[in-house]
């Protein structure tokens, strides 16, 4: 399968250490959610599923970071996460996250789409 590139959402709405983007693709047949985030300025996007337990990390719609802005935590166990690579940094994780790759031209965010990723089609 052939990758897309798809607008995900305008640059300014990922703020450094705010609020996800969420969005939905298709992860190994079933519908997933996701969500991209800004850090240090790069935007970043992962599937939204614990390592520890495949269950949605956000303990408030869209809030991933924790109160530092620094990690990426599971609201259910406290697996932490590196925001620019999704590399577990402590708790109950199991590798690091699902990545997906963004990219960022003229005021908006793309995700790049693979095998294993593909967008939800309506």
């Amino acid at each position: 399968m052939q990758e897309r590139v798809v607008p995900l959402c305008n640059s300014a709405d990922l703020v450094d250490g705010g609020l996800a983007v969420p969005f939905d693709v298709v992860y190994g047949g079933h519908t997933c959610r996701a969500f991209a985030i800004r850090y240090r300025g790069g935007a970043h996007a992962y599937l939204n599923r614990c390592t520890h337990v495949a269950m949605e990390m956000d303990w408030q719609p869209n809030h991933l970071f924790d109160d530092t802005g620094r990690w990426l935590l599971c609201s259910t166990h406290g697996a932490a996460y590196q925001p620019d690579t999704g590399a577990c940094a402590g708790g109950p994780c199991r590798g690091g996250l699902v990545r997906i790759a963004l990219s960022e031209r003229d005021g908006v965010v793309h995700w790049h789409t693979d095998f294993n990723l593909q967008p939800v089609e309506f």
